[in-house]
């Protein structure tokens, strides 16, 4: 039963003094899993501040002025540190920043007509050093230091994809696409005698597998199931894990197998939890359930591409309405397992800047708002709150104008990015659409009894008026939460729940808000969504109570390691490796709320290439791979992995997929010919073997 109250102050006092010590936990900076309570804020770091100018690039890399925008401009991890202590994003209300990625890259200028250079950091050349025009190890410690201090989490940038632009043909192009470990040359593009690079030619992006197995444009491309090549890249995370990172932006998962890459996680996860999220780009209008199943499949969540350019398209371009917005809330609600987990945004640097030069402010920070205050976790791109535009790279990349903190866009987030951590209703929330036609979206999150109503109306000339609008709030009087910034007003609600008429002037937003202690035990977060048994995962929520419970893993129950009202850390209890839902059980006996697709592995992950040969398929048929375990199926065809790839690595009739399965392992598997109804068993005994105690391996077999 939800408590009414006297008057929307009372309630508000009242709450606030109950509740700052049950949301300590899940908002903390220590909380490196759960980042529903954050915002984020993305800095490519050449374009921030020169905070020290003694490293600078010279000669050809560098432009002091930075009007060749492909040159190094002197932003480095000083000049961040310097923003930090001067109170720019704490101000803000930001709570996270992601940084470029932070390892050494290429010296080299290409033979362009720009002269391009590695500013951006994609080009690197050893993973387990820093790109010195940043700083050094040294400095990279005050930045962990000092962003801590101020409560606030470091995210980096982090490409395992490639190294730098390379050709098959010519050694002096760039640096030939050099890997380093830590000064030690690993291998170059040419004379690749150990296979560390892929050697297929650059991708036309027409299949997945096609992007997986050749260059991303010339970049020199990882060949993942190169012994040398993984440890390698496990060992440089955890390096980088260890300086005390918060989490990691991977670079192009798309381009890289995904069993590869679920694979490096239940490394990471193995060594720190931390938060974790891939790049798959997605064009405007473009949904694609590879997309879904990867965010859902991994052990990493993902940029949300499909939110971004939907607000873009709604908000920026005016080529879709509101109701199309609320369409792409309500379906990838159901796509993604966890859509809170999914990153937020309106632009970055793979695309233009959301403000255009001409364009009416307003439209950027309606967009902003939606962003700050919908699902996922919300990220800002450098400058968005200065309007700085930019039209493709690298002016999209521009260098950072103004620290101008009295902007509308400021305020706005400065308003808005606190919310996350003092009402769950934003971290954890369930949408509910509340008014809704082509230029008015009023919508509500939910969590417990904790709510915030939120009105947009985009038209720039138009109002709207609100009848039989209602809510879950409580009666009573609540203020605009951006106390009129984007002429928001007041608004009283009865106690049948309706809101009185309220009139949407043109461009208005209006964002109202109840916080309130929990009468139930509602579990918002779990973190890491997949980890060993025996591994710690991360549970937040409200209403678990002082006293210590249970946390149960289907039917069977977890060890707990720590119990608070908002946050409880368990260990995985040593269950069969599979997918179960999980719930909290206070110390009355109450229970939580499901939250359903966690998986459990029972052993650490390796990665094997199983090969098909001489398995010809009629017309409509495609081959599958079943097996003995989980990763296989558990030998359901409904689960088997696939369909496998036959254009690359090798070529029909012949197939292969590279499949993360437990290690040291006796695996049994067959293949299956189907063509979406009918199913087609090999003949004989099953295939075998047993699976490498670490690393990558290949199983070849003939069709039977």
């Amino acid at each position: 039963m939800k408590k009414n109250t006297l008057g929307y102050l009372a309630a508000m006092m009242s709450t606030v003094l109950s509740f700052q010590a049950s949301a300590e936990a899940d908002t903390s900076v220590n909380n490196k899993i759960n980042y529903g309570t954050d915002v984020v804020y993305q800095i490519v770091t050449d374009r921030f501040v020169d905070g020290d100018t003694s490293n600078n690039p010279s000669g050809a890399l560098y432009d002091s002025s930075c009007a060749n925008l492909k040159k190094y401009c002197g932003g480095d991890w000083q000049g961040i540190i310097d923003k930090l202590n001067d109170g720019y994003f704490s101000e803000m209300g930001i709570s996270a920043l992601w940084i470029s990625q932070p390892v050494e890259n290429i010296y080299s200028v290409l033979n362009d007509t720009a002269g391009s250079t590695a500013y951006h950091g994609y080009w690197a050349r050893d993973f387990k050093r820093t790109n010195p025009f940043f700083g050094s190890f040294a400095d990279f410690d005050n930045l962990i230091q000092t962003a801590h201090s101020k409560g606030i989490k470091v995210i980096i940038d982090f490409a395992p994809n490639h190294t730098s632009p390379a050709s098959e043909s010519d050694t002096s192009y760039a640096e030939n696409g050099k890997l380093y470990d830590n000064g030690v040359l690993v291998a170059a593009y040419t004379n690749d005698t150990d296979k560390v690079f892929h050697h297929n030619g650059g991708t036309d992006f027409s299949t997945i597998e096609d992007g997986i197995y050749r260059n991303l444009f010339d970049l020199a491309d990882f060949n993942h199931q190169n012994t040398t090549l993984d440890a390698y890249l496990t060992d440089a995370i955890q390096l980088w894990l260890d300086k005390g990172i918060d989490g990691i932006r991977v670079d192009a998962v798309k381009h890289m197998p995904q069993h590869w890459q679920k694979k490096w996680m239940d490394s990471i996860y193995a060594h720190q939890s931390v938060f974790s999220f891939g790049e798959w780009f997605l064009s405007e209008g473009e949904v694609d359930p590879a997309n879904h199943e990867f965010a859902n499949e991994s052990g990493m969540s993902l940029l949300d591409f499909r939110f971004a350019q939907k607000a873009r398209q709604v908000f920026r371009n005016r080529t879709e309405t509101m109701s199309d917005l609320h369409a792409m809330i309500a379906d990838t609600d159901s796509a993604y397992n966890e859509v809170i987990d999914q990153v937020t945004f309106i632009d970055n640097h793979d695309m233009d800047r959301f403000h255009e030069p001409t364009a009416n402010q307003r439209e950027l920070e309606q967009a902003l708002a939606f962003a700050l205050t919908a699902r996922g976790v919300p990220a800002i791109y450098y400058g968005s709150e200065q309007y700085m535009t930019g039209y493709g790279d690298p002016n999209n990349r521009g260098k950072m104008t103004s620290f101008d903190r009295t902007t509308t866009a400021y305020q706005l987030i400065k308003a808005l990015a606190p919310l996350r951590k003092t009402n769950p209703a934003l971290a954890y929330g369930d949408t509910e659409q509340r008014w809704l036609n082509d230029d008015v979206y009023v919508y509500e999150r939910q969590f417990g009894d904790n709510v915030v109503l939120v009105a947009i109306n985009r038209s720039e000339t138009t109002s709207f008026s609100l009848n039989g609008l209602y809510t879950d709030m409580p009666a009573g009087t609540y203020t605009d939460v951006l106390s009129g910034l984007l002429n928001g007003e007041s608004i009283t609600v009865a106690a049948d729940k309706s809101v009185s008429a309220i009139t949407l002037s043109a461009g208005e937003v209006g964002v109202w808000q109840y916080t309130a202690p929990t009468n139930s035990v509602n579990l918002g977060h779990v973190g890491p969504m997949m980890a060993r048994t025996g591994q710690q995962v991360t549970l937040d929520g409200r209403g678990f109570g002082g006293q210590m419970g249970q946390v149960m893993f289907g039917s069977q129950q977890a060890t707990v390691v720590s119990w608070e009202d908002s946050q409880i850390v368990v260990n995985v209890p040593q269950v069969a490796a599979g997918q179960y839902d999980i719930k909290v059980v206070d110390s009355s006996n109450n229970a939580s709320n499901s939250y359903d697709s966690f998986e459990v592995l029972d052993a650490p992950q390796v990665t094997v290439r199983f090969v098909i040969h001489d398995a010809g398929t009629d017309w409509g048929q495609n081959v599958y791979l079943v097996g003995n375990q989980d990763a296989l199926g558990n030998w359901d065809t409904a689960k088997a992995i696939g369909p496998l790839y036959n254009q690359v690595m090798y070529s029909y009739p012949s197939w292969y997929f590279d499949v993360s399965v437990p290690a040291n392992k006796a695996i049994e598997y067959k293949f299956i010919k189907s063509d979406g109804t009918n199913v087609t068993w090999e003949n004989g005994s099953n295939h075998s073997f047993t699976s490498p105690v670490s690393g990558v391996t290949e199983v070849q077999v003939n069709w039977q």
